[in-house]
């Protein structure tokens, strides 16, 4: 065969494959899948036909594999069968139309109904929060639940991991989840779980990626979660991981980075719900059933009076047919009256977020966004920015947190007695991609404090304006597009 041959059969075998290629992309990606989703991940198929492909192959799938899922429904089974005929919520008659619907949607969607008689303490300080977290482990008396998407030994966790020593010293039995690749590229992550391990803990990761063991699915599918049940008595949720406020990272600490968090200490019925996630994560990926840890909210003491709360949590994740906290954050914005408050480390909507939001605005209500001035991670970072003139334009204002601190809490609240505190992100990835809780919360002393923390952000923070923004050089405006549309490929 000539060597003239032989390119031109090259050249013929490149353009089939490339052919083939794109007719099956529009084929496949198409289905079942968002078409701001579908559209992105067509214009890198297209643009670069066999890294796409290769990337659409690795990372394309947003559900978990088909064992998993199983898991899954068999826990919100059980979750069904404990909540059935259990009524925790006396003033549900007070309740808005809108608003009893929404919860309906909530639990018709995650099997957890909502409960009275509850507390909430808001913890904005870092060191604080675990330091309140220690404090109640340090009284355990039969087990700690503990859950993170980074759990690190270092020196700002150190209390809490002695609290877990010293736990099971007395004979509590402390669990712990940690999500695996975010826990294994923590720095200090090899003595992180020595430590673990020597001080009796049991511990496992959460969505591990270990091909060699026969454990492959999407690497970036990850457990968000974070939380800590002690007793099922109380329990801590938010947005804050299980690390020093820097992370430790050599860059972080260059750039003087800290981060800045909300998490909210709970007790009452909600501990239950809290609790049963946890339970459920630990079957689903240990296999084991754990009955004897799982203490019912009929038995947990009530709150009276103003300091009770109504709550229902909400997880949410690839393990579920839909976006559930999406659409409670949806439905939340669309039920506002008066004032939509969103605090969010990486916002970036959707297309039905952003038409909520800008609805919001037109219909005349008070819309404010907290989000930091620097970014951690910069490709998400310029897909927010690109959000800010849209949003600007039908009236949004967006106060920036100063540098060098990272606002990472994330947090929610409508009105003046309606709010969401959890781990979850406004953005494409905590809507489809990570497994996460939230909490909703109805209760004025709740959205109070939260009034509180979102003062503080306008305090120590800037308003962003609609002619400052106008003033941003093109070339960033640009780079901020090209991140819009990358942000979509889920």
């Amino acid at each position: 065969m000539s060597d003239v041959l032989f390119t031109n059969l090259v050249w013929i075998v490149v353009v089939a494959a490339d052919l083939a290629i794109r007719i099956a992309a529009l084929i496949i990606v198409p289905r079942d899948r968002k078409p701001t989703a579908a559209m992105a991940w067509l214009l890198a198929i297209f643009l670069i036909p066999f890294v796409g492909i290769l990337l659409f192959l690795v990372i394309g799938r947003t559900k978990l594999p088909k064992k998993r899922l199983a898991l899954q429904s068999t826990v919100d089974g059980m979750i069904a069968e404990r909540a059935r005929a259990l009524d925790l919520t006396p003033r549900r008659a007070s309740w808005p139309v809108w608003f009893e619907n929404l919860v309906i949607q909530n639990e018709r969607l995650t099997r957890i109904p909502p409960s009275d008689g509850n507390t909430a303490e808001l913890f904005a300080d870092y060191e604080g929060s675990i330091a309140a977290m220690t404090a109640e482990i340090e009284r355990a008396t039969t087990f700690v639940h503990v859950e993170y998407f980074i759990v690190s030994f270092d020196a700002t966790t150190a209390h809490f991991f002695g609290a877990m020593e010293r736990a099971v010293q007395r004979g509590v039995t402390v669990r712990l989840l940690a999500d695996h690749l975010s826990s294994t590229r923590a720095v200090h992550s090899k003595e992180t779980f020595a430590e673990l391990d020597r001080i009796g803990v049991v511990w496992s990761y959460m969505l591990p990626v270990r091909p060699f063991k026969g454990e492959i699915q999407r690497p970036d599918l990850r457990n968000h979660r974070k939380l800590v049940v002690v007793d099922g008595r109380v329990a801590f949720m938010g947005s804050q991981n299980l690390i020093d406020r820097t992370y430790n990272t050599a860059k972080n600490l260059k750039r003087g980075l800290k981060w800045q968090e909300l998490v909210t200490r709970l007790t009452g019925p909600v501990v239950a719900s809290v609790n049963a996630i946890f339970l459920g994560d630990w079957f689903t990926e240990t296999g084991e059933l754990i009955t004897e840890e799982n203490v019912p909210a009929i038995d947990q003491p009530r709150a009276s009076g103003d300091d009770a709360l109504e709550c229902q949590l909400v997880p949410s994740g690839p393990g579920y047919t839909f976006e559930n906290n999406l659409r409670m954050f949806l439905g939340l914005i669309y039920g506002a009256e008066r004032k939509v408050i969103i605090t969010s480390p990486y916002f970036v909507p959707d297309e039905a977020m952003m038409y909520a939001i800008t609805a919001a605005c037109q219909r005349g209500l008070d819309v404010q966004l907290f989000v930091s001035e620097i970014g951690d991670q910069g490709p998400v970072f310029h897909a927010q920015r690109s959000y800010y003139g849209a949003l600007l334009e039908v009236g949004v204002r967006i106060f920036q947190y100063p540098a060098p601190f990272i606002l990472h809490a994330k947090h929610l609240s409508i009105d003046d007695d309606l709010g969401v505190i959890g781990s979850s992100n406004m953005d494409i990835r905590s809507f489809n991609l990570d497994l996460e809780i939230s909490l909703l919360v109805r209760g004025r002393s709740f959205v109070d404090g939260m009034r509180a923390v979102e003062q503080h952000y306008r305090d120590i923070g800037r308003e962003l304006t609609r002619e400052e923004w106008e003033r941003e050089p093109l070339s960033r405006t640009v780079f901020d597009g090209v991140a819009r549309l990358t942000s979509a490929l889920e």
